[in-house]
């Protein structure tokens, strides 16, 4: 199978960068498969879980949380706002997180700060429901 370049890369890190030979992408207007050789594309991410093939069976899942995605003649790039590698993920905490999420939404006192508790209360959900799969 023929192989091309990606990197994901967050704010506070290189999480992925080499030779891949397919990569599943939660972008923003559906999962999508990029394979070498895809069409030229740029989309945002929805958060989800990037899957990449590395050859030989090997696989890696990292949760996304927005940010870009773009397929050139180069590869794949995705500039993630927030980016994690299950294995790194604790059920615990994230539960916590969901709980403390919660609280937030109901205590929220303005519109603009009720959409923000709830976005990020519904990103909590999505990396758990992750975990899971």
């Amino acid at each position: 199978m023929a192989t091309f370049h990606f990197e994901l890369v967050s704010p506070e890190r290189v999480l992925f960068s080499g030779s891949v030979d397919s990569v599943v992408v939660p972008a923003s207007e559906g999962d999508m498969t990029v394979l070498a050789g895809h069409a030229p594309a740029m989309s945002t991410l929805k958060p989800g879980v990037v899957t990449v093939a590395e050859g030989k069976g090997n696989s890696r899942r990292l949760f996304v949380r927005g940010g870009f995605v773009d397929i050139n003649d180069s590869g794949l790039t995705i500039l993630a706002e927030h980016a994690i590698p299950l294995e790194d993920l604790k059920p615990e905490m994230i539960a916590n997180d969901i709980k403390n999420a919660m609280d937030d939404v109901a205590d929220a006192r303005t519109v603009d700060a009720r959409i923000a508790a709830q976005s990020r209360l519904d990103g909590l959900k999505q990396l758990q429901s992750a975990l899971v799969n």
